[in-house]
């Protein structure tokens, strides 16, 4: 078994996630098998009760797990199905060591950081270091080097690498190389600062990976080699890709990392096949045509929040060689109406969220596409508002509301799960994790799904309220998919509208490049088609954000 490990120096957001994932991309193309996974030093048990405007999106696993986003980056860029075991931070690790304390685990030793928390730590890497599914582990370690949460996870790698001997371990430090625009050139000063701090806690890295916007010429490869004591060859130029953080496996490759990797740790394997990677890769640049697509949301501050559902267009669009205009549209100022912001979209997305604040915008902006017959996709809040929107004016529920929004409503076609009840605890405390949906027959589900059922990742607390089912389904509200038991609504859709589609779940965490989501791809056929057939006049007003433009630099 070999080990990869991924540090990062001089400032957050570096892209070590992207890095990680694109490396195994490749590693995956030479037909290694690999498993990811991202040790994150703040205290929280995990991601699910943090504010998106603070961390962004929390992506949701198999088994219900609420991770970090650039597990999403893993999956995507990568075969892997990860689980729990994949994530693991310093909330969890202290948890788990104050538990062993107080049911006696320790025998009366004073518990201390080393051993104790560290072997927590290095606990969890062996947890998935199984040879018969494995060729190796890529783990990414959170935060910047020298951050004094951070120094326990650290210090488990040094002892990590005593243990399995150096050979079969590698150490790649992802740091920043600043152009100053007022001396024209590189600085190497803060990389060789970096290198030195994770010296000092007993680490020396292998490989440099340096983010850089401008190229690397010999002479700063080689001082950087000189400094850090790396390798020339080692030294990777990792600069600010152009149109798509899906160019950067392509971008490493041509640097060498992938073979660079094999050769440390006596790895043979073929050339990688990235045939397929490419293809796609020139669709999402060089699309043959384009759409525009408006998405209602509220939490437009942080670039990451909707990570996943900005990906999963990119991949249903690229399906199509289609480009994406994306229109973000804060749900708050559409609360006096929507006609004006819309008009021009071929196409309707609102993904979930929490709370009051910007509601009322978005049952606006679900009742313009469903008297326009503009394509719409919900997710999760989504198929909320569009419910409430189609009950108070289609069915004419005046009162319709969620009980999360007025726990009095008269009338909650949006209520709290049963299971839900009594919670108190709000981490991990949600409907969480993969569960079966059942498809109506001889509805659109069906055909967009070709499956009468499927597995889809689930993170909320509400639920369609099933006493409104008839009264509804009179209207044109068709429930497509349930919990096996039928007693849970899981998708929904309109019997007149050609793509009206609402689900419970969230699609947007299994779509990858080359396989997107079946929600997705149909949403995009939907807007391509709507988008034919309506003629409209011409606009000079230009989109303020694209998809292309937020992927200019590489994420977390």
């Amino acid at each position: 078994m070999k080990y990869i490990f991924i540090t990062g120096g001089v400032i957050s957001s570096l892209g070590k996630g992207l890095t990680a994932a694109s490396l195994g991309t490749l590693l995956e193309a030479r037909g290694l098998r690999v498993v990811l996974q991202k040790f994150d030093p703040y205290l929280n048990v995990d991601p699910g009760t943090m504010n998106p405007f603070q961390h962004g999106e929390v992506y949701v696993l198999d088994d219900g797990a609420e991770t970090d986003l650039d597990l999403g980056h893993y999956e995507r860029f990568t075969d892997c199905v990860l689980t729990r075991h994949n994530n693991l931070t310093s909330g969890q690790v202290y948890e788990s060591v104050i538990l062993k304390e107080r049911r006696g685990d320790y025998l009366g030793k004073t518990v201390q950081v080393i051993p104790h928390v560290t072997d927590v730590i290095k606990g969890r890497i062996r947890e998935i270091s199984d040879e018969s599914k494995y060729d190796g582990v890529i783990t990414e370690i959170g935060g910047t080097t020298g951050d004094i949460e951070g120094l326990p996870f650290l210090e488990a790698i040094r002892q990590f690498i005593l243990e399995v001997g150096a050979p079969n371990v590698l150490n790649m430090h992802v740091t920043l190389v600043p152009y100053i625009k007022a001396a024209h050139e590189l600085k190497t000063k803060p990389t060789q600062q970096s290198v030195a701090k994770l010296r000092e806690i007993g680490l020396q890295p292998q490989v440099l990976i340096c983010r850089t916007e401008r190229m690397l010429d010999l002479d700063l490869r080689q001082k950087l080699s000189m400094f850090c004591s790396v390798a020339e060859k080692a030294v990777i130029e990792e600069r600010d890709v152009a149109h798509t953080i899906y160019e950067v496996p392509l971008t490493l490759h041509a640097e060498g990392l992938d073979q660079l990797v094999c050769d440390f740790l006596g790895l043979k394997t073929r050339q990688p096949d990235l045939a397929g990677w490419k293809n796609f890769v020139k669709r999402v640049i060089s699309p043959a045509k384009r759409v525009r697509i408006a998405v209602i949301g509220k939490y437009f501050d942080v670039r990451d929040a909707y990570k996943s559902i900005y990906e999963s267009l990119t991949h249903a669009a690229a399906s199509e060689d289609c480009g994406i205009d994306l229109e973000l549209i804060d749900a708050e100022s559409l609360q006096d109406g929507a006609n004006g912001q819309l008009k021009d979209v071929s196409g309707l997305l609102i993904p979930g969220g929490f709370g009051l604040r910007g509601v009322e915008g978005k049952i606006k902006a679900a009742r313009f596409a469903r008297e326009h017959k503009i394509p719409y996709l919900g997710l999760c809040l989504g198929m909320q508002v569009a419910t409430i929107e189609f009950a108070r004016n289609a069915c004419g529920i005046k009162d319709a509301n969620s009980t999360e929004f007025d726990k009095n409503t008269k009338e909650p076609v949006i209520s709290l799960l049963e299971e839900q009840r009594g919670v108190k605890n709000m981490g991990a405390s949600m409907r969480l994790g993969t569960w079966p949906t059942k498809i109506a027959k001889d509805t659109l589900a069906e055909k967009i799904y070709g499956s009468p059922e499927v597995m889809e990742r689930h993170r909320h607390r509400y639920e369609f309220n099933m006493k409104y089912r008839d009264q509804m389904n009179e209207k044109g509200f068709v429930i497509s998919g349930t919990s096996p038991d039928g007693t849970l609504a899981e998708l929904i859709e309109l019997r007149d509208h050609p793509y009206f589609v609402g689900c419970q779940y969230h699609p947007e965490f299994q779509s990858k490049p080359n396989k997107p989501h079946p929600l997705f791809k149909g949403f995009i056929q939907a807007c391509l088609e709507y988008q034919s057939r309506v003629t409209r006049a011409p606009s000079d007003r230009e989109s303020p954000r694209r998809v292309p433009e937020q992927e200019l630099v590489l994420q977390r």
